[in-house]
């Protein structure tokens, strides 16, 4: 009779990247480790707040400041419009516009950073970067 073969235990291989299920577990469980990701991701866009904040500040909440400094702008007429009224009615519009864009694409570019830091696939790139 011949002696029956040697069972062998086959494991999976670990990888070096953490497991998906096991990083959102962490967030859920709101362990040390998942709110110390939660906490970087909200400091990043509170960072980004902050600075859409100061860009609107130094644009538009320095007009006011500059026609008090300036009275001569004040008086500046442009196809028979007041530049004050211009500034303020038509070219704080692009301003904001572009100051939303901007919060958008950053924070939308944070997101998908945290979404790859915590998913074990790191070859697709974010959605911004697309």
């Amino acid at each position: 009779m011949t002696e029956p073969a040697e069972r062998v235990r086959v494991q999976r291989r670990r990888s070096a990247a953490p497991d998906v299920a096991a990083m959102s577990e962490e967030i859920d469980a709101q362990s040390m480790l998942g709110e110390a990701l939660l906490r970087s991701l909200m400091r990043t866009q509170l960072r980004l707040a902050a600075v859409v904040l100061v860009l609107l500040a130094v644009t538009l909440g320095s007009l006011p400041l500059i026609f008090d400094l300036l009275p001569g702008i004040r008086r500046l007429h442009v196809l028979g419009i007041p530049l004050p009224w211009l500034l303020l009615g038509v070219l704080v519009y692009p301003v904001l516009l572009g100051l939303g864009w901007f919060y958008v694409r950053y924070a939308e570019r944070n997101e998908a950073g945290f979404v790859r830091l915590i998913s074990a696939d790191h070859s697709e790139p974010p959605i911004a970067d697309r």
